[in-house]
């Protein structure tokens, strides 16, 4: 990418787009083009058509999603399906139209089969039933995935696709229901050593494994890879490395330093045993993630702790 190309990143406010957006200031891109959803709607066609026709960026990452945890996923089925149906069809045929450069579509893990064998591998998609709870926003990633392929097919557009594993930073989401797992138990384990409570509870077992990557890791994979990467597919992003939920659980009590006891209510479900990325096509392009685990949840819980207090100052 040229360091004049204008740039669109799409969803530039979320954990990820805001990720990419440091990474590319620090490597000297300037001209950036950004509108937030209140400006820009990006589910409707007309106002997206009309903003690439005027603003006509060289580049785009599509980091713009209808997103939430299991229980969001569950109850607004039809919306994250269309939602996220209208946002990438919007964009990407709009970067198609306006002769956008390149586009990096982003996606999730959750389009891989339920019960595919781990690590997930890019070749296991549609290789079997989704996990019914967010099946409705795996079908529209799947269908973006498939897009970027057509236009590629079709077009000749230099349209690429991105699944990244669990992330977790800055400008990550503390929302007590609606959050993912890291974020909720930084949240649980600061509010536990906040009021002096005796012990945190968290559900099931404990013996699930996860994996984690670092936001801005993300970032920094994502501008290697629009550097470098020009093929059709899919490439997973992760750290090839995963941890049991009882195992991180551990780890941000020490980090957050509470002194209490953890339970484990096993009468509520674990959900799959392990989620875990095949990270060989992404070493094999010569990437590689720098933020370890341990590093990453100290430097989001002091992103936290920024927003907290600010939080706690409006009350």
């Amino acid at each position: 990418m040229e360091k004049n190309a204008k740039i669109y990143i799409a969803g530039h406010r979320g954990m990820v787009g805001s990720a990419i957006y440091r990474k590319l200031e620090k490597e000297g891109y300037h001209n950036f083009v950004t509108r937030v959803s209140s400006e820009l709607d990006l589910r409707n066609q007309e106002a997206v058509a009309e903003f690439f026709a005027q603003e006509k960026p060289d580049y785009v990452f599509l980091a713009a999603a209808k997103v939430g945890g299991i229980v969001a996923n569950n109850t607004y089925r039809a919306e994250f399906l269309y939602d996220n149906l209208q946002i990438q069809n919007n964009v990407i045929n709009s970067s198609y139209v306006n002769g956008v450069k390149k586009l990096m579509f982003l996606g999730s893990s959750c389009i891989y089969p339920k019960m595919a064998p781990q690590p997930l591998e890019e070749d296991y998609l549609l290789t079997g039933p989704l996990e019914e709870t967010n099946e409705p926003y795996a079908i529209a990633k799947i269908a973006g995935i498939k897009m970027c392929d057509a236009y590629r097919d079709q077009y000749g557009c230099n349209f690429i696709s991105v699944m990244p594993t669990n992330l977790y930073g800055y400008n990550d989401n503390y929302h007590p229901q609606n959050s993912h797992v890291l974020p909720a138990l930084i949240r649980r384990f600061h509010e536990a050593k906040d009021t002096g409570a005796a012990d945190v509870t968290i559900w099931g077992t404990g013996s699930p494994k996860r994996e984690f990557l670092f936001a801005d890791d993300l970032a920094e994979a994502c501008f290697y890879l629009m550097e470098n990467y020009d093929e059709k597919g899919l490439v997973n992003i992760g750290t090839g490395e995963d941890i049991s939920i009882k195992d991180l659980a551990l780890l941000i009590k020490k980090i957050v330093g509470y002194e209490g006891e953890i339970k484990f209510d096993t009468s509520k479900p674990d959900g799959t045993p392990r989620k875990l990325m095949d990270v060989t096509k992404l070493h094999s392009k010569g990437w590689k993630h720098t933020i370890e685990l341990e590093e990453g949840i100290a430097l989001a819980y002091q992103d936290f702790l920024k927003k907290w207090q600010v939080t706690s100052a409006t009350k």
